[in-house]
């Protein structure tokens, strides 16, 4: 054969096999290389969308997130139908989304959580189709090994330049729609058939740091807003002023620092809720008195995190979510505040993933019971009103789980004979903390051995089972229907429980 500038060479070589001639050279245009188009309409036309695709979202703005709606609203202007929105996470803003299940639009959902009026109407019965629950992890994992495809994903971005490299944050100018970390995102872009990112900030290229890339983009759309950050912060990630919760706090502290994970280097996640997150207060003043650094901190990421980092009492952060303003600051300002996709964060079935070198994780939980099994996910009525999280994942890879909760919620005791929806099975958790006091599981005969040796008390489940019900009584069981609303997925995409209609 002889190509085009006539070089000649075989048509076929044994071990490779047939070869093709050079034609032509191709330079590539910049108005090639712009993907913006004009209209939400115009990039889901592009992308090739039919009836009964899925279509995905993150949920880095939390309850101020706008694109769920605005992507929706215009899909059923456009005619689709049967649709299966596989989000991260819904919350309360998206109770609009109630319209597009009645309308046909919407088929069936796949996410971590539903709060607000959407998970009432579908604990009701809304749906004709269960809900399927992952975890952050399971999530990821199933979009990456292709269990769960997307079809177009549709992800909202605070800053984007024509080609597709797109960020959580503008480093150079108006940082008032920073949302900070796309680490969700990120493995909806990788996986995806097809992206569209909207943003109201297209910036000049190449817009770096850029967790998602412009390979990962087929579609830019500019809109006046994509969210508001201000709803990124809610009361999960308030830190308490609560006396019970500030003693539960200080109890869990001192478990950590007898652990015999409290050590130079070790590394730690805390969760979102209060007296979650007012351990990083207490965990400060134990670091600095023994003169203890961690080597890094894990998960959805917040202000009490940063301060440690920004102390140099914590080396780095990897950071898949931001939850809260300081969190979004921070990330684009520390050099070792490191972005990390929600695969390489909790993806179960991948080759590693940073919740497998955790030291210590603190959880919270809406119940737990006398096997240690933790639902975070549906209320005392029987009500979705949560989200998994990375609750099973960090359970899972940590070396030591701490679950915290009240003794009591009202009337309601939090210990129970079995809880009403199993999400964290309890062969992964390891001590729960009260304001009443410590159970550690039995099968960590390891940590009862060091805690005792430190003069912690400890109770058995059962006995603060017991303190509870003489206060408040023993709970009736929840009535349900016989109709299933929710699945709830292990991080592997085995079933560990069933939510049923209330």
């Amino acid at each position: 054969m002889e190509n085009i500038l006539g070089v000649e060479f075989p048509q076929y070589i044994r071990g490779i096999g047939d070869l093709k001639a050079f034609a032509k050279g191709l330079k590539t245009s910049a108005e090639k290389d712009c993907k913006v188009v004009e209209s939400l309409e115009k990039a889901i036309a592009l992308s090739g969308l039919k009836d009964g695709m899925t279509i995905s979202f993150h949920h880095h703005f939390r309850n101020g997130d706008y694109i769920v709606n605005m992507v929706l609203d215009t899909l059923a202007k456009m005619g689709f139908k049967d649709l299966v929105v596989a989000a991260s996470s819904l919350t309360d803003c998206h109770a609009p989304m109630i319209e597009h299940i009645k309308n046909g639009l919407v088929k069936r959902i796949e996410t971590s959580g539903l709060r607000g009026e959407l998970a009432n109407e579908i604990s009701s019965g809304l749906m004709d189709t269960p809900v399927i629950f992952r975890s952050h992890g399971g999530r990821a994992y199933a979009i990456a090994s292709g269990e769960l495809k997307i079809d177009v994903a549709f992800l909202g971005a605070s800053t984007c330049d024509r080609a597709g490299n797109a960020n959580g944050f503008n480093r150079d100018g108006d940082s008032s729609y920073d949302c900070g970390s796309l680490g969700y995102a990120m493995v909806d872009a990788q996986y995806a058939d097809k992206t569209i990112i909207l943003t109201n900030n297209i910036v000049p290229y190449p817009n770096t740091p850029c967790p998602i890339p412009e390979i990962d983009v087929d579609c830019i759309v500019k809109v006046d807003e994509i969210g508001d950050p201000k709803g990124i912060v809610s009361g999960a990630t308030r830190f308490s002023t609560n006396p019970r919760e500030l003693r539960i706090a200080q109890i869990v502290a001192d478990v950590m620092e007898n652990s015999g994970y409290f050590e130079d280097g070790f590394s730690f996640q805390t969760g979102t809720g209060g007296a979650s997150l007012t351990v990083t207060r207490f965990l400060r003043d134990k670091m600095i008195k023994k003169n203890i650094k961690a080597d890094f901190a894990l998960g959805g990421i917040t202000g009490a995190i940063v301060k440690l980092h920004e102390e140099g009492l914590v080396k780095k952060l990897l950071d898949v979510q931001d939850f809260d303003l300081e969190a979004a600051r921070s990330v684009k300002e520390n050099p070792f505040h490191c972005v990390v996709s929600g695969h390489h964060y909790a993806g179960s079935g991948s080759e590693g993933s940073a919740v497998n070198h955790l030291d210590m994780v603190v959880l919270s939980a809406l119940e737990i019971d006398k096997n240690f099994n933790v639902n975070v996910l549906t209320g005392s009525d029987g009500v979705i009103r949560g989200a998994i999280g990375g609750h099973p994942d960090t359970a899972s890879g940590a070396k030591m789980t701490i679950v915290t909760a009240p003794l009591m919620r009202g009337r309601i005791p939090t210990i129970l004979d079995r809880v009403n929806t199993i999400v964290t099975p309890g062969s992964t958790v390891d001590v729960l903390v009260t304001e009443y006091g410590i159970a550690v599981n039995p099968i960590r005969q390891d940590l009862i051995e060091k805690l005792l040796g430190a003069g912690i008390k400890l109770n058995t489940i059962e006995e603060l089972q017991n303190i509870a019900e003489k206060i408040v009584g023993k709970p009736k069981s929840i009535k349900y229907g016989d109709k299933i609303v929710g699945l709830v997925y292990y991080r592997d995409s085995t079933v560990i429980d069933v939510i049923k209609q209330i």
